[in-house]
């Protein structure tokens, strides 16, 4: 009987060993043993073999959130043994906070932390989900006690940069790497909420008169400098064709005076000849003239002659001599001999 129950013990022992003795831990997954009650050895991922009756694992605190039917947030918290050394979010209840012109914001906040040292996390603090959060209030309280309500609202990178430094060099001393840190919700009150629409709807409204305005400037600026374009695109037309008809009118005296010229010339040419003087034919055709244009228009009833009729008649009786010829006996002898 006694070695039957000495082999039961044994056999009883095996069992427990075996199934005690043999821990698996996953990756990214460790476990802080003890052996009576003392730090003995950190198990990494795989198998690992410990004494059951000797090496037991410390006990960790971890936080987690549950959504109700309501969609509320429950916040619990569960001792566990096995440490988890992926990146975690911790999402904080929502906290006020008073800035610096004295207004009672809510601040909803949310931490991205990692362990990298599990022997620091569980022996150099006591409890590490409320240190990190209660250092986070603390911090944010801070921070934005150094804001107004405005530079709050407008400088989320500015606060997450503040506290991330302030909350990685504080958790370092507890194996904690603190990687970022987020504002998910900033909620001032709701009477700050309505002034805060009626002046970003009074800014709006100023913006639109201002850029109506400017427009309205730019429309007149515009006009004026077209109409200002078209005057001066019209007084240099005008200009051109005022050049232009008094170029045409100089050509055509030009032409007319070289006309007169040839006429002269070929006169001239013809009293040479011996045909009597030039001067009786001219002002007689000037008369001439000058009495068609006196009476061409229909309403004239009225005809006039010049007061120095005889120059008329000698002209025209110039004209005459030119026509007829040389008369014999008043011919030039050189003339008459050719």
């Amino acid at each position: 009987m006694g070695v039957v129950i000495i082999l039961a013990i044994l056999a009883v022992f095996i069992v427990i060993f075996a199934v005690k003795g043999f821990v698996i831990i996953q990756q990214s997954e460790t476990m802080v043993i003890e052996r009576l009650g003392r730090y003995h050895r950190t198990l990494l991922s795989g198998v690992n073999i410990v004494w059951p009756l000797f090496d037991k694992p410390r006990l960790v605190e971890k936080s987690f959130i549950l959504i109700d039917p309501a969609g509320k947030k429950i916040y619990r918290k569960q001792n566990r043994s096995r440490i988890d050394l992926r990146e975690t979010v911790y999402d904080f209840p929502n906290q006020s906070v008073i800035t610096r012109d004295n207004v009672v914001i809510e601040l909803n906040a949310l931490i991205y932390y990692q362990i990298t040292e599990p022997v620091k996390s569980v022996y150099e603090i006591a409890n590490l989900p409320d240190a990190i959060e209660k250092l986070t209030q603390t911090t944010l309280r801070n921070v934005i006690g150094e804001l107004d309500l405005d530079a709050t609202l407008s400088s989320r990178d500015t606060i997450n940069s503040k506290l991330r430094a302030i909350l990685d060099d504080a958790t370092d001393k507890w194996g904690i790497k603190v990687n970022r840190v987020e504002l998910l919700d900033i909620n001032p009150p709701s009477e700050i909420r309505d002034a805060m629409e009626k002046q970003m709807r009074a800014e709006r409204d100023r913006r639109a008169n201002i850029l109506e305005a400017e427009g309205l400037k730019q429309a007149a600026i515009l006009k004026a400098e077209g109409l200002k374009a078209a005057e001066i695109n019209r007084a240099e037309g005008n200009r051109q064709a005022k050049i232009l008809i008094a170029e045409g009118e100089a050509q055509a005296r030009i032409r007319v005076a070289q006309a007169e010229a040839e006429a002269i010339k070929v006169i001239t040419q013809a009293v040479s000849a011996g045909r009597g003087d030039p001067t009786n034919y001219l002002i007689a055709v000037r008369y001439i003239e000058t009495l068609k244009e006196m009476v061409s228009g229909q309403n004239n009833k009225v005809v006039y002659l010049p007061f120095e009729a005889t120059a008329i008649l000698s002209s025209i009786g110039g004209i005459k001599d030119l026509l007829e010829g040389p008369r014999p006996g008043n011919m030039n002898p050189v003339a008459a001999k050719e």
